[in-house]
């Protein structure tokens, strides 16, 4: 049977712009459960074009891998209670941040499948239906506080690209992993939405379930990925929804009414503090609502420190060995 894991980027803001105290809270982390979190957290540094914002881009909770989809989502939801625990900051579950341009100051949501029967077969029929797909989870309404559409961070980031020649090559929608030689999704951004991501791996299922290959045109990929990043569910996106429907019956709502539309509503009416809050407050409860924040966060100079030499160093060298095997 197929076997899942994910990996869930999402940025840490005091209030507005992530900051290295992100490293502090997930040092509290390996404090709490040394071997599980060292293995299965990671931090996010902006490349040097970037960082005339902050250092600091986003954090990443991994799931162990299940077979089960449900077992896999309860594990989901007990990495963000801890992480949450020990978490100060805004958690804002976006690909880019409203207020930023960026390339490198990015988020995901990574999935893993193993153990499928063919995994060519598998690989092929998931990038026909990717560009569709990505509208489940698009979060990125925004670049540099001007309106862009579903998803600027499947546009502009560094990370991820069209498919390539090569499967193994690391920046682009979906990949063989050099070292987990798993199926890797790159394109979803995050989102707070359990529902919606419990959907997708059923989706994703069925999908690798079919036996027969379907016609992967990697030029109609490009142009469909540009149509989902952009305008979303429209021309050739809403007939591969049909032939989806086909396969797995799914509301177009769906896919037509997206958590970029909710977030770019509410920054509209609300403007950007109040949206992250709503961001963080859905994350750790699943209401989509602004609370009461703190933007005066203390001056804590020993947070930083504390991050860099109690979680940055420590993983540093199994981060240049993930490295290494990933190229």
């Amino acid at each position: 049977m197929p076997t899942y894991g994910i990996e869930e980027e999402v940025f840490v803001t005091e209030p507005s712009l992530p900051s290295l105290r992100s490293l502090y809270y997930l040092a509290q982390l390996l404090r709490k459960d040394f071997y599980r979190n060292y293995f299965y957290t990671h931090a996010n540094l902006a490349h040097l074009p970037d960082i005339n914002t902050g250092l600091m881009t986003g954090v990443e909770i991994i799931t162990r891998p299940f077979q089960s989809i449900e077992e896999l989502l309860s594990e989901l939801r007990s990495r963000r209670e801890e992480f949450s625990s020990v978490c100060e900051g805004l958690i804002i579950p976006m690909g880019h941040l409203i207020n930023l341009r960026s390339r490198s100051k990015v988020s995901g949501l990574h999935i893993h499948i193993s153990g499928v029967k063919n995994k060519d077969i598998a690989y092929e029929n998931l990038a026909y239906f990717l560009p569709l797909l990505s509208l489940m989870t698009v979060s990125s309404p925004y670049f540099g506080n001007r309106y862009f559409g579903q998803s600027a961070r499947i546009s502009y980031s560094f990370f991820i690209g069209p498919l390539q020649k090569d499967r193994y090559y690391r920046f682009q929608d979906i990949i063989i992993s050099r070292r987990l030689k798993t199926i890797e999704l790159r394109i979803f951004d995050p989102v707070w939405d359990i529902g919606r991501i419990k959907i997708l791996l059923e989706t994703i299922e069925k999908i690798i379930g079919l036996n027969s290959v379907l016609s992967l045109n990697h030029k109609v990929y490009i142009e469909l990925r540009r149509q989902a990043a952009t305008h979303g569910l429209n021309g050739g996106l809403k007939r591969l929804y049909q032939e989806l429907n086909e396969i797995h019956s799914l509301p177009e709502e769906l896919f037509s009414r997206t958590i970029s539309d909710s977030i770019s509503e509410h920054y509209r009416k609300y403007g950007l503090l109040k949206t992250y809050s709503a961001l963080n407050n859905a994350y750790r409860s699943g209401a989509f609502k602004a609370q009461k924040i703190n933007c005066n966060y203390p001056l804590k100079l020993s947070s930083v420190p504390v991050g860099i030499f109690g979680y940055y160093l420590p993983r540093l060298p199994y981060n240049l060995w993930k490295l290494l095997k990933e190229s």
